[in-house]
């Protein structure tokens, strides 16, 4: 992070922002085997334990939250984080029937476990923990599906018609448990409305915030590829979802592409589809206690269906619904590819996180203020894509392959809301919080056992805006430069050694007048980060 200007901090560098402290390990196998008369059985299994560590905000020697006793010189708090993930699949594929089919069963888990460390609970004094059990998030999901294609011969010109349809079946499973009560309680010293309640940085998930809730869902789809003539290809497809918390839905989308001669062809396609809220943003619930006229009460952000949500107009969320739209055309000209796409999305009743609300008719409810999801946006994206590549082979100093693209964008949000419920800092983050222009080119080389890639992406501007225009700033437009070299040892060993952003580039500081504690250096807007220049080696082995 930046200097911390305060006078506690002493000119020194008190914070920590940006990626955490990873350690991580991974396995993974995957496995098939065949079976006979074209049947194969396949499936994988893997497992990650994931421990990471960020910083929160830090707390000076003269905070109020500091007790003087534990550390006299202030605190970091950190937010320790240890994520397993576990996933495994079995599944068989073959041909039943003339079909060609994949039947699946798939499992998935995730569990985050939190923990608040360097901390403290001032409203227990010296007597407070310094490490806090902050409790846990975890879901789960198992999917069967059944995929079926085959072939028609129809008479078209263009080739058999081809047919797929498939049934897939989910079952989730979502649960907040509560941490340790020094996490989130008010202590001995609770009454001291100066005090904060709860591990400091991150305050633990209470008994009030735990859920235990699961749903499924049955899905259907059907497609359809013609090939009305050997220069026009048209597809079709229809999906039907049932949700047992949000109904049924139907979707569908049609696509065309016509070759007018082996180097050019247009291709459009016009879809609709649906994402109904996820378990977490209708049930995640994370409070603390504060004191207010004496009383403790509740802040926070509380689902949509609760009453604290109820009583500030919160309905229950519906699914989000979009129009897609797209036209592109494909350019071949012998080494030369080019294929140029421009797209229109329009997203209506988009989920959003409210803004922070404070209002007396939560006094008898015994909450401060509150927030939760509801669906109060819809947006419309437009955008064109451009890809161009070029392959030169030679004789004597090897292969070339060159890529340039182009992604340009225009994002704009309607919304009735009114800005206590979304505000200008959350709107203009829709609209200009990601690059509106990104280019990149690359080079890469091969010559037998060598091999290199030379890659600049360009990143436009991208505000970070604040709640007046006069607390906005921005990344800057910025070029980031990466390379890498690569050297095959044997068949099965290789070696390589790379630089990403080789030139060290950072967006641009946060103005000094913004940055009252030090914390942010740099605008974590950033589309390339700010961690500067980033170096490695990298042995790989297969067998």
């Amino acid at each position: 992070s930046d200097y911390d200007p305060r006078a506690a901090a002493n000119g020194a560098i008190t914070a920590r922002f940006g990626d955490p402290d990873v350690e991580q390990w991974t396995v993974f196998a995957n496995a098939g085997k065949g079976l006979g008369n074209g049947w194969e059985a396949y499936g994988w299994a893997g497992y990650q334990d994931r421990d990471s560590e960020g910083a929160a905000f830090p707390r000076l020697s003269d905070n109020v939250n500091n007790v003087a006793s534990i550390y006299p010189n202030g605190f970091l708090p950190k937010v320790a984080i240890n994520s397993k993930d576990a996933s495994l699949a079995g599944g068989l594929r073959g041909e039943l029937a003339g079909w060609n089919t994949d039947i699946s069963l798939t499992y998935g888990r995730n569990a985050l476990d939190f923990r608040t460390e360097d901390s403290l609970n001032s409203t227990y004094g010296a007597t407070s923990p310094t490490s806090f059990d902050s409790g846990s998030l975890i879901y789960d999901q198992l999917v069967l599906g059944a995929d079926f294609s085959r072939e028609f011969e129809v008479g078209l010109s263009g080739g058999p018609l081809n047919f797929a349809w498939g049934l897939e079946q989910r079952w989730e499973n979502y649960k907040i448990e509560a941490g340790q009560p020094e996490s989130y309680n008010r202590g001995p010293l609770g009454a001291n409305t100066a005090l904060t309640g709860g591990a400091q940085g991150f305050v633990g998930f209470q008994p009030s915030n735990a859920v235990d809730v699961d749903r499924d869902n049955f899905a259907a789809y059907a497609d359809v590829e013609i090939p009305l003539t050997d220069k026009l290809r048209v597809e079709g497809a229809v999906r039907f979802e049932d949700y047992s918390d949000f109904g049924d839905t139907q979707t569908g989308k049609l696509s065309a592409r016509y070759d007018f001669t082996p180097s050019f062809a247009l291709r459009g396609s016009v879809s609709t589809a649906f994402r109904a809220p996820s378990l977490q943003q209708s049930y995640f619930t994370s409070t603390a206690s504060v004191i207010q006229n004496g009383a403790v009460v509740e802040t926070g952000t509380f689902p949509a269906t609760s009453a604290v949500a109820t009583a500030l107009g919160a309905r229950p969320l519906k699914a989000e619904t979009s129009t897609n739209y797209s036209v592109g055309a494909v350019v071949r000209l012998g080494r030369f590819d080019l294929t140029v796409d421009a797209y229109k999305i329009d997203i209506d009743d988009q989920i959003v996180l409210s803004e922070l609300i404070r209002s007396p008719i939560l006094d008898p409810l015994r909450v401060q203020a509150a927030r939760f999801f509801l669906n109060g946006v819809s947006t419309s994206t437009k955008g064109l894509d451009i890809v161009g590549r070029y392959r030169l082979p030679t004789d004597h100093a090897g292969n070339f392959d060159f890529t340039v693209a182009a992604n340009f964008n225009d994002v704009s949000l309607n919304t009735a809301l009114a800005p206590t419920l979304f505000a200008r800092q959350r709107i203009l983050t829709i609209e200009d919080g990601t690059p509106d222009t990104k280019v990149s080119a690359s080079a890469d080389w091969s010559r037998d056992k060598w091999g290199a890639t030379v890659r600049a992406t360009y990143y436009g501007d991208v505000l970070q805006p604040g709640s007046t225009a006069a607390n906005d700033y921005s990344t800057g437009a910025k070029t980031v430069v990466d390379l890498e070299g690569r050297f095959q040892l044997t068949e099965r060993v290789g070696v390589a050694i790379g630089v990403d952003n080789v030139f060290d580039e950072y967006p641009d500081f946060v103005p000094a007048s913004l940055n009252s504690n030090g914390v942010l250096g740099f605008p974590y807007y950033s589309p390339f980060g700010f961690n500067g220049r980033y170096g490695y080696a990298r042995l790989s082995l297969k067998w």
